[in-house]
């Protein structure tokens, strides 16, 4: 029987093996970029929106003059109609961005999208993708409903050691929790806002304090959140968490051994998250058009009956929060 250090490097080794081998990294280049146009705290996102395309034309303008052709493309396709809508943009380094989908001022429905690993400007597109299909699913329910796609953090690479530990995560929700303060502020009066957290980005969202605007946190292709109990993460919101039949993310050791690992998977009933139904999806693939995750998630941020009616075909056990 293997013990001690032995058995710790084993496992680590399991950790990493199971996180890394699935996906492939992707490069970030460094390219030059202008600083980000700065707002006052209450600016309106009418304010924000055209001040943000202008910055990222010029982003665009400098990756091209420095010979950066491939991310000069991939900002220009962000804004390709000219009528993006981002509170925020950095193209600096790998990059920040922050786009709505939806009319957010007078939206009483907000859903806020938390990437994983690897999201960056050079792969933002496959984010923007999901965040338009749920918002294109909203709308079908409910028109006054907008979509945020948060990509406010240095996310982890997939293949690197950083992904194993909490480092980002910490980082990324001292950032997190302050925006949603704003955006409930910015949101149509009384707004339901509902943090949706994919892969890595549910460490995130585990440590990210919430007030009472936040209703519901969904975790999803989740590898755990370094919390023991639904009970112990630091919000009154309801707590979820699914699990398509293909994602590889359930072949991850759930175990933690110091700062690695993020301990008891989120989709066991002893967490003691609501289930919801997942489907087959695969670890990209729970915001696809048509899926039974996208319906499901769809209905947790519509709201209660929606979300029961969610859940109904999963083993839910009972809910962390009433």
């Amino acid at each position: 029987m293997a013990t001690g250090r032995p058995r710790r490097t084993l496992l680590a080794a399991l950790v990493a093996g199971a996180v890394v081998i699935p996906v492939s990294a992707a490069a970030s280049p460094h390219v030059p970029a202008p600083r980000p146009a700065a707002f006052a705290e209450s600016a309106a996102p009418h304010d924000r929106y055209p001040a943000n395309r202008a910055n990222l034309a010029e982003a665009a303008r400098m990756a091209a003059a420095a010979g950066r052709t491939g991310r000069a493309g991939k900002l220009r396709a962000m804004d390709a109609a000219g009528t993006a809508r981002f509170l925020a943009f950095d193209g600096r380094g790998s990059g920040r961005a922050v786009e709505v989908f939806g009319d957010l001022e007078t939206a009483d429905r907000v859903a806020v999208l938390v990437p994983g690993s690897d999201t960056t400007l050079d792969t933002y597109q496959r984010f923007r993708a999901g965040a338009v299909s749920l918002q294109q699913r909203l709308q079908a329910g409910h028109p006054r409903s907008a979509v945020v796609a948060w990509l406010g953090y240095d996310t982890p690479g997939t293949v690197s050691t950083t992904v194993l530990t909490a480092a980002r995560a910490d980082e990324a929700a001292a950032e997190l929790g302050p925006f949603l303060d704003r955006l409930r502020d910015m949101a149509g009066p009384g707004a339901r806002l509902s943090l949706l957290c994919h892969s890595y980005g549910s460490v995130v969202c585990a440590r990210t304090g919430t007030g009472p605007a936040v209703a519901d946190i969904v975790l999803y292709g989740s590898p755990g959140t370094g919390a023991d109990s639904a009970r112990d993460l630091p919000t009154g919101a309801r707590v979820w968490a699914g699990r398509g039949s293909g994602d590889w993310i359930g072949e991850v050791p759930h175990a933690r051994l110091g700062a690695i690992g993020f301990g008891t998977d989120p989709v066991d009933p002893a967490f003691g998250a609501r289930a919801f139904a997942a489907g087959s999806a695969g670890h990209s693939d729970y915001l696809e058009p048509g899926t039974e995750s996208l319906d499901s998630l769809a209905g947790i941020v519509l709201g209660p009956a929606a979300a029961d009616s969610a859940s109904a075909s999963a083993s839910a056990p009972e809910g962390s929060r009433a």
